[in-house]
């Protein structure tokens, strides 16, 4: 008996009508940064090893999936020393090349390799599938898209204001209700300042950002664990709970790091960002968060978050300013900021909230019935004329019975089924059935597009 066949652990199958869902965010989610001028790139599925490991932390070169050479890997290699060789010293030899583990170290790569084409400020935006060796569970899945739009080569806060208009946007087409949380890593390093543990400013960040997840009390503990003296929890306290406008928050943190020059300079950016975002004025809130930290250390200014208001989720989107993303590659000095939109997380949101269009999800919107040959050629010119039209018409291939061309249609959710038989080809006309409400009319094939 032959296996049934299978997937891996941690991917997915998508069915036509998952994938219709999946390419309304994704379209949704390009219109809006083709509207602010980020152009599209695409990277290989496979880099270099080199390009890849050692950038993610020890953890994240663990997470990499590494890629057996073609042909004889063990060349060269006598039994002995395949089998007392390390399993990182194997893979480094049978493995030059890895699936990438996000879209940013391409980015990366790709800017310092085209440099010479590229027109600073580079806006670009992808959106592509990256692979983590994970752990399967649910949310967390081995192969996930990335929707990514950075802008290189500009420390203009401008920038930063567009990101969020683009958020703005994008969640407004959508009709969800998002508060968009706004900090600043040098916000966050005046406060490890003033407290007067500088060195401790990762543990800190780190800490803080778990508080949605954790509650304060485990924060407290966390903070403690890692070495913050309790006077310096202590004074921490006041600002983690800090609550009021934007405005009122902003003045009560310049008070508290007025002695911090870096402290000071991260307020005055959010005052620049939420200043110009309340002129232009949102759909959806923008909220100061002293407690966003966001895990990545390599931001150093403005960062973002977005949460779903109508639904117990994560993060949708999130992103931040950082200083260095070329420097990796010997390219130092360029600046960037970007955003990620989390697809998987907003196609549970949607739905959840049941928000997807009827017409992104249904494919085809009329079905003529098949009776027979005659039938089918007075059909055809019908149907090439609504196609031109931009109408997504099929007619059912064989001439099967009525009931099994009806069940086609209500399987796939086709709205309107247009019935042709000798009656109606002696008449020059078109039965037009209305899956929807069970109506049924007699319509000339020129007045079945304004029925449509």
């Amino acid at each position: 008996m032959a296996q049934k066949p299978s997937i891996p652990k941690g991917t997915r199958d998508f069915s036509p009508v998952e994938m219709a869902k999946r390419n309304y965010i994704f379209n949704t989610i390009k219109d809006v940064y083709a509207l602010y001028g980020f152009q599209q790139i695409e990277t290989p599925a496979m880099e270099n090893l080199s390009t890849l490991m050692g950038k993610y932390g020890e953890e994240g070169d663990k997470l990499l999936f590494k890629i057996l050479n073609s042909g004889d890997f063990l060349h060269g290699m006598t039994p002995d020393e395949v089998a007392n060789t390390s399993t990182l010293k194997l893979a480094s030899k049978f493995c030059e090349k890895g699936l990438r583990y996000d879209l940013t170290v391409p980015f990366a790569r790709f800017v310092v390799q085209h440099r010479e084409e590229l027109a600073l400020p580079f806006k670009r935006y992808q959106i592509q599938p990256v692979w983590r060796a994970d752990r399967p569970q649910k949310g967390r899945y081995r192969e996930f898209y990335q929707c990514d739009a950075d802008v290189v080569g500009s420390e203009s806060l401008l920038n930063e204001v567009e990101l969020m208009q683009i958020v703005d946007t994008v969640f407004s087409r959508f009709g969800v209700r998002v508060c968009i949380k706004i900090n600043n890593r040098k916000i966050l390093t005046g406060i490890a300042e003033m407290i007067g543990q500088a060195d401790k400013i990762v543990d800190i960040t780190v800490a803080i950002d778990k508080l949605d997840k954790i509650g304060l009390d485990a924060v407290n503990a966390e903070l403690a664990e890692d070495g913050i003296p309790q006077d310096a929890i202590e004074k921490l306290q006041p600002i983690i709970k800090l609550s009021g406008t934007n405005a009122e928050k902003l003045a009560t943190m310049k008070e508290v790091l007025k002695d911090s020059e870096i402290g000071i300079k991260g307020i005055e950016e959010c005052e620049f960002i939420l200043g110009k975002l309340e002129a232009l004025g949102l759909n959806n809130a923008i909220e100061l968060d002293l407690t966003l930290a966001r895990g990545l250390n390599y931001y150093t200014g403005a960062i973002f978050e977005v949460k779903a208001l109508d639904v117990q989720i994560g993060s949708i989107t999130g992103g931040g300013r950082y200083d260095n993303l070329t420097g990796i590659f010997g390219m130092p000095g360029l600046s960037g900021v970007g955003i990620s939109f989390g697809a998987d997380r907003i196609f549970d949101v949607l739905n959840q909230l049941d928000l997807y269009p009827t017409e992104a999800v249904n494919a085809t919107q009329i079905l003529f019935v098949n009776f027979g040959e005659a039938e089918a050629d007075f059909c055809l010119p019908v149907l090439a004329k609504l196609r031109a039209a931009g109408v997504r018409a099929e007619i059912y291939p064989d001439s099967a019975k009525m009931k099994k061309q009806m069940s086609y249609a209500n399987a796939k959710g086709i709205p309107f089924v247009a019935i042709v038989g000798e009656n109606e080809m002696a008449e020059g006309k078109i039965n037009l059935k209305n899956m929807t409400t069970g109506e049924q009319c007699m319509v000339t094939p020129d007045e079945i597009l304004e029925k449509l």
